[in-house]
């Protein structure tokens, strides 16, 4: 996942956020909403909370995201 394709699902993210990973709050996620780079500041969280490494964080994320898509496209 990259910066650009971040920034442009940060909405689907941000409101999918506490369903995948129960340890993110609401406050978590204002932090984010504040930070420069957004993808870095989430991949961060994620890193300090589940033990990823940076490239876990990613690619978990983006996994995520995808399965959600499929869902939402399934559903529509």
């Amino acid at each position: 996942m990259n910066k650009d394709l971040f920034e442009s699902k940060w909405k689907q993210i941000r409101s999918q956020t506490t369903a995948w990973w129960s340890l993110m709050s609401i406050h978590d996620l204002e932090k984010v909403d504040k930070a420069e780079v957004k993808l870095d500041k989430y991949t961060t969280m994620l890193r300090v909370k589940y033990g990823y490494t940076r490239d876990q964080a990613r690619k978990e994320l983006g996994k995520r995201l995808t399965d959600y898509e499929t869902e939402q496209k399934g559903s529509a």
